[in-house]
């Protein structure tokens, strides 16, 4: 349990950090409810968190609990490829209400870039979950989405060893 302690309170760390909280105005802002000590113990690893726990520090600091949760977890059969290419030739030939988010998303990674090749757009990972989020769709049923609308070759689709 230990790296994965450690790894789960440099999240909550992180997270105190980003809303401008110290331990102490933690303890402040939640009157008492989150005692500095506990929170600073969770953050070092040095205390277990319980699942319940962890769901009432992510409500107090208005944050989803998988934001919570350490890197690493097992990849579900749903993950997208780790390679993107998006098919930009056939992406301008679908219907703007299907497409529009992801259009306008490739339209700003080609400026950034300075890519105007107009064939194809690679991707991270990374981007295919951002866009995921746009379409409310879990990264693996956007990846299947788009192989059906034809953006992404089949290939894409994640392999699966069984």
């Amino acid at each position: 349990m230990g790296d994965y302690a450690k790894a789960l309170g440099n999240k909550l760390r992180a997270i105190r950090q980003q809303q401008g909280l110290s331990l102490h105005g933690v303890e402040q802002k939640s009157g008492g409810r989150w005692k500095a000590v506990v929170v600073g113990s969770y953050e070092r690893g040095d205390r277990a968190v319980t699942v319940q726990k962890l769901a009432e520090l992510a409500d107090f600091y208005g944050v989803p609990v998988a934001e919570l949760l350490p890197e690493g977890r097992v990849p579900s059969t749903a993950e997208p490829a780790t390679k993107v290419v998006i098919n930009l030739e056939r992406l301008q030939q679908l219907p703007a209400e299907k497409v529009g988010p992801l259009a306008r998303y490739a339209a700003t990674i080609q400026s950034q870039r300075g890519d105007y090749n107009g064939k194809v757009l690679s991707i991270r990972t990374e981007d295919l979950r951002s866009l995921a989020i746009i379409y409310d769709m879990s990264p693996g049923e956007l990846t299947e989405q788009l192989i059906d609308w034809g953006v992404l070759p089949p290939e894409a689709r994640p392999s699966h060893e069984e």
